[in-house]
């Protein structure tokens, strides 16, 4: 009795084993993840599935965006009005001490043309409004909906309202990868605003606190801190805010003292950020004004010297 037909047979040859398949898609993947890991080939190809999944991305976030729109359509008139005027109001009291700070802009900018040094121009900034966060808990990174077409670059950093968020780790053509300051794969060169004391704050992996593991025993640091930018490395610019002490704790026999602080910045409710481009240095030149009572001069010079000379 025959166990099969001519027609089974080829039928049987023409399906395909579906654990051949698996077997085959699984060790392509192996050697993609490994070429990627080892070289830079699969960058512009990340790139490009990148921009051609950027509509995609648009589409899914367009619900949220046409609800928040309809939500701010449909507002009272009287809240309007309410929000309208202490708008007023702020831009009212800011305006006051941007006065303010002008004329110590202006100040500093004097002083530095006498000491024959050099200012540094304001920074450049970019609002850009987040699209999506990743949901591993452990990966603490948000897209941008800025990319290499807005001047993006690896490296650049991002702050908000209140203070430093993060920085760009991936740049696409509409878009941008950035790792928030509390990622556990972050690190950020900061100083303590009170004594300059320099250290690193490291990413804790939650959203609400920040680590300052290379404090020695002897470090002046107390509880309500504030950290800033200290602007060694180069990725972001020295002063802005990062970050306030919570807690200082010291155990026996350890060498560094367990530090423990509250980013500034809202990262659980940022929506909008800024990127920011440093500024360049420029050289000021000297305005020709009345010298500063009190400024050394050639005379006081001549002075000084004849009183130093035996």
């Amino acid at each position: 009795m025959a166990l099969g037909t001519p027609e089974s047979d080829q039928r049987g040859l023409r399906e395909s084993n579906p654990g051949l398949r698996a077997v085959i898609v699984c060790s392509l993947t192996i050697v993609l993840m490994a070429v990627d890991s080892r070289s830079e080939m699969l960058i512009d190809v990340r790139r490009l599935l990148a921009a051609a999944a950027y509509p995609v991305q648009v589409l899914i976030d367009s619900p949220v965006a046409v609800g928040r729109w309809l939500g701010e359509s449909l507002a009272t008139r009287s809240q309007l009005s309410t929000e309208n005027a202490a708008l007023r109001q702020q831009i009212l009291e800011q305006s006051g001490q941007l006065q303010r700070l002008a004329s110590l802009a202006k100040e500093n900018a004097r002083l530095r043309a006498l000491l024959e040094s050099t200012a540094k121009i304001s920074d450049r900034v970019l609002v850009t409004e987040i699209m999506s966060v990743d949901m591993n808990p452990f990966r603490h990174r948000v897209i941008v909906n800025k990319g290499t077409d807005d001047d993006v670059f690896v490296g650049q950093a991002l702050i908000d309202a209140d203070g430093v968020v993060g920085q760009i780790t991936r740049d696409r053509v509409f878009s941008a990868e950035a790792i928030l300051i509390t990622d556990a794969e972050h690190a950020l060169p900061v100083e303590i605003l009170r004594n300059r004391l320099r250290s690193i704050a490291v990413g804790s992996g939650q959203l609400d606190q920040l680590s300052l593991p290379f404090l020695p025993r002897n470090a002046d640091v107390v509880v309500g801190d504030l950290l800033v930018t200290s602007g060694l490395g180069g990725t972001f610019p020295a002063g802005y805010p990062v970050g306030t002490i919570t807690a200082v704790n010291s155990t026996t026999g350890e060498p560094f003292l367990d530090v423990t602080a509250r980013p500034q910045a809202r990262l659980n409710r940022i929506r909008e950020v800024l990127l920011i481009w440093p500024g360049d240095p420029m050289p000021i030149e000297a305005e020709s004004e009345a010298p500063v009572q009190g400024a050394p001069g050639p005379a006081a010079d001549a002075t000084a010297a004849a009183e130093v000379s035996p």
